[in-house]
């Protein structure tokens, strides 16, 4: 599902115009966004699941075109477990 897909559905499902529903889902990514910027982020939706930012360790990997060994920095990543609900429907 892409996010005009996503758009077009949340308005028919709300009752509201797309220009809402775009509105809305750009507000919620931006929070999203924000809240997982912070020192301890982690976002909780219940039933649906938990956003996360989890740290990354620098390490080894390999170049697959010629082989050679390379440096991966260490960095944050955005991790997501599915709640209960979410799993059961899926």
């Amino acid at each position: 599902m892409t996010k005009a897909e996503l758009i077009e559905k949340m308005a028919k499902d709300a009752g509201i115009t797309k220009a809402a529903a775009g509105t809305a889902l750009d507000s919620f990514t931006t929070s999203v966004t924000k809240a997982l910027k912070k020192k301890d982020g982690k976002v909780t939706l219940v039933g649906f699941g938990t956003f996360s930012k989890v740290r990354r360790k620098a390490r080894k990997g390999r170049n697959p075109q010629t082989g050679e060994a390379i440096k991966i920095k260490a960095k944050n990543v955005v991790k997501f477990k599915a709640g209960k609900k979410l799993q059961d429907a899926v």
